[in-house]
C-alpha cells in the first residue's frame, strides 16, 4: 500500500473526503517526524513504538574497490511493533 492507498482507505473507513484523509495523514506523519527529531519516542498502546537508535561509527569497506572507509555515527528512526500488532498479523486473537 503507497501513500494514495492509504488516503484512499482512511477516507472510505471514515466516510470522508479524500482531502481531509489527506490532511490526517500529512498531520500524523508530520508529529511523528517532529517527536523523532526531538530524539523522543512515540508509543501507540498495542500497535507500536516510533524510536530513535544510535548508531555507532564503524569501519565499512567499499565493494567496488575493497578500500577501508570510515562511517560516521549516526541517528536512525525505528519502528517496533506491539502486542496486538504482532498477534493481528499472525492471525492469532490477543486476549
Amino acid at each position: 500500500m503507497n501513500r494514495k492507498e492509504l488516503v484512499d482507505a482512511l477516507a472510505a473507513k471514515n466516510e470522508s473526503t479524500k482531502a481531509d484523509a489527506e490532511r490526517a495523514v500529512a498531520g500524523l506523519i508530520d508529529i511523528i517526524s517532529a517527536t523523532l527529531k526531538k530524539g523522543d519516542s512515540l508509543t501507540l498502546v498495542g500497535f507500536g513504538t516510533f524510536e530513535v537508535r544510535k548508531r555507532a561509527a564503524r569501519t565499512g569497506r567499499n565493494p567496488k574497490t575493497g578500500e577501508e572507509l570510515k562511517i560516521k555515527a549516526s541517528k536512525v528512526p525505528a519502528f517496533k511493533a506491539g502486542a496486538t500488532l504482532k498477534a493481528t498479523v499472525n492471525g492469532v486473537k490477543k486476549k
